[in-house]
């Protein structure tokens, strides 16, 4: 008898792990989704409890090895970030420059927010990143001919990203990238509730803006914050 449960123990975990690798095989999506989904859900372990050199970056940490892959690959003198918060983003991208003994950061957010990280290659700016005033300061802080990287991360709101989409797009060098943050947002595959977002921005973006393509091939390992927010300007 404990032989035949333990051989029909055996054949069921089988067909079990056939059937999920046939359904893995005809449906990656969903395994990623799922995933995504869980990984939003329990935050407070996951991207809200990420940290580069101690400092939290709130952000998945597939994406911060992309941005590595980008910052090294495109080697901009500027990167510009809209959506400082506590400042952990622009301190990584700093400390990937110092590697690279090249590039600076200029991070723009509406709030200050207490005992940001410094850093030498960071400069910050108080200010709605919509703002002409801001607009003014960034540009007068980019010397001509630098190559520039964008990557924008402040209020997701579909209005707002369009906005900052149509401003600083033109600050992004041929060859660089527009990175449009969590795109995944309205249910993509989070927060289906949300309304207009990133993604819906991006999409009516594109439509109007052949200079820019997206690049796929930033979603290598499936999760994504971005999910065709990864924008790279070809002319």
């Amino acid at each position: 008898m404990f032989r035949g449960q333990t051989l029909l123990a055996a054949v069921l975990a089988a067909a079990a792990g056939a059937l999920a690798a046939s359904w893995w095989h005809k449906r990656p999506e969903r395994v990623v989704a799922n995933y995504h989904l869980w990984f939003h859900r329990n935050g407070e372990t996951t991207y809200n409890n990420t940290r580069w050199l101690g400092v939290p970056t709130q952000k998945c940490p597939l994406d911060t090895w992309v941005f590595q892959e980008l910052i090294h690959e495109v080697r901009p003198d500027v990167m510009v970030e809209t959506g400082t918060y506590k400042g952990g983003s622009s301190f990584y991208y700093a400390s990937l420059m110092d590697f690279m003994r090249h590039g600076r950061v200029l991070t723009v957010d509406i709030e200050d927010y207490p005992n940001k990280p410094k850093h030498d290659r960071v400069m910050f700016f108080l200010g709605s990143s919509t703002s002409p005033e801001i607009l003014r300061r960034l540009r007068a802080a980019i010397a001509p001919g630098e190559k520039v990287m964008v990557t924008l991360d402040s209020d997701h709101r579909g209005a707002h990203v369009a906005e900052e989409l149509k401003l600083y797009s033109e600050l992004v060098t041929p060859g660089s990238y527009l990175i449009v943050e969590d795109t995944h947002f309205n249910g993509h595959p989070i927060l289906p509730k949300f309304g207009p977002g990133p993604y819906e921005a991006v999409e009516a973006f594109l439509r109007a803006n052949p200079s820019f393509e997206r690049d796929r091939t930033r979603e290598k390992f499936g999760m994504t914050f971005n999910p065709g927010g990864w924008l790279r300007r070809v002319r």
